[in-house]
């Protein structure tokens, strides 16, 4: 095994090492869905069920009133000519959000597959259908053929940040800030998004991050909440070092928990991994997100060891292990998560049914870019 750098051994130190938890205030329910019930922990501690500990929803304190928002993400959308399938689980999102009417929407990401103007179209007309504020980020799919030019012309940049509710909510730019290294090599904006696509683009490089002036205006924009206020992060990658491999990760997430360490009660809430996930480093928890579109695999290694993941998807079965989210927050019950996953009952209780080779948690080891660069 090849030498683990002195930051990362620091970083896991100062965030990871010193039994560091949220706020005490707020109170953590453990649940994990067998046949759409709710099994329900107490206090904080390791409780489990089977192999796996239960997955964790949390509480929020301070919050002013209720506050109830969907997360959608990961569409995916090729043109109906091509794929109808992947239209279909959004629109039934979508009209699923509507009828339910929440407080608002956040779409974290990844509405088209390739950056056409045509799917990026069609995933416009399709969100009229939701009639309640919707707020956006941009998944690395909407914005790698045009650099993110009509995204932003459609649907807004960011970062941005809003109060609602004595709640603060972040939407950060994942994806728009890599080294334009393509257009250096003379490559087309196709071939651009060609290097993008697969999930182990290694040609693409290590694309996410927040970036200097983004991590700046971050550190800017936090400074003006309380420390005990509830904080939370919508990005579309997840903000800690899960698998770098397939991005599954920002390059500069040691920076944002150095920015967020103050605040007591941070959550990020990510797309991305289309996968149930869940995670804690310090006082920040972080929720992966299902697509609409498909459900990834589980990484080889580094599965947080809070996660449940759900069973190996039926591949004759385009509605199996996808979905959306429907997120309440109380100032009496705090934070909770809901999956609303499509024609699955059941999470993994097996090591065998999960699609994980290893889930005994976070293991400090070299990273890919550690094997590589000599130091």
């Amino acid at each position: 095994m090849g030498k683990i750098h002195p930051d990362r051994l620091e970083m896991h130190k100062v965030l990871g090492g010193s039994k560091r938890k949220p706020d005490d205030t707020v109170t953590v329910s453990r649940r994990t869905f067998l046949h759409k019930s709710i099994i329900a922990g107490g206090a904080v501690g390791a409780a489990t069920y089977g192999w796996l500990p239960l997955i964790n929803t949390m509480d929020i304190a301070h919050a002013a009133n209720n506050i109830r928002f969907a997360w959608v993400s990961d569409t995916h959308l090729y043109p109906k000519s091509l794929n109808t399938r992947f239209v279909d689980k959004a629109n039934r999102a979508f009209k699923e959000i509507e009828a339910m009417k929440p407080d608002f929407m956040i779409f974290g990401g990844d509405l088209a597959q390739v950056g056409m103007p045509e799917e990026l179209d069609l995933g416009e007309q399709l969100l009229r259908a939701i009639t309640i504020p919707k707020y956006f980020i941009p998944g690395e799919h909407d914005w790698y053929l045009d650099m993110g030019k009509l995204w932003e012309k459609k649907f807004g940049g960011s970062p941005w940040s809003k109060d609602i509710k004595g709640v603060h909510f972040v939407g950060l730019n994942t994806v728009g800030q890599a080294p334009d290294f393509w257009s250096a090599k003379g490559m087309t904006a196709r071939e651009r998004m060609g290097h993008i696509e697969p999930l182990d683009g290694s040609v693409a490089g290590p694309w996410s991050g927040l970036g200097p002036e983004q991590l700046k205006w971050l550190d800017s924009d936090l400074r003006k909440v309380k420390n005990n206020t509830p904080i939370v992060i919508f990005s579309h990658n997840p903000l800690y070092e899960y698998y770098p491999p397939w991005n599954f990760w920002v390059r500069d997430w040691r920076e944002v928990h150095e920015i967020v360490r103050p605040y007591s009660n941070v959550t990020n809430v990510h797309g991305h991994t289309h996968q149930v996930l869940y995670n804690e480093i310090g006082g920040m928890r972080s929720i992966g997100m299902l697509a609409t579109a498909w459900p990834w695999p589980y990484a080889p290694d580094g599965v947080p060891k809070l996660t449940v993941p759900h069973v190996r998807v039926d591949p004759g079965d385009p509605y199996d292990g996808v979905g959306w989210s429907d997120i309440q927050y109380s100032s009496q019950k705090g934070l909770d998560n809901e999956y609303k996953m499509w024609d699955r009952d059941v999470f993994a209780t097996a090591a065998a049914d999960s699609g994980t080779s290893d889930n005994t948690g976070l293991t400090l080891r070299p990273r890919i870019a550690d094997r590589i660069w000599q130091y």
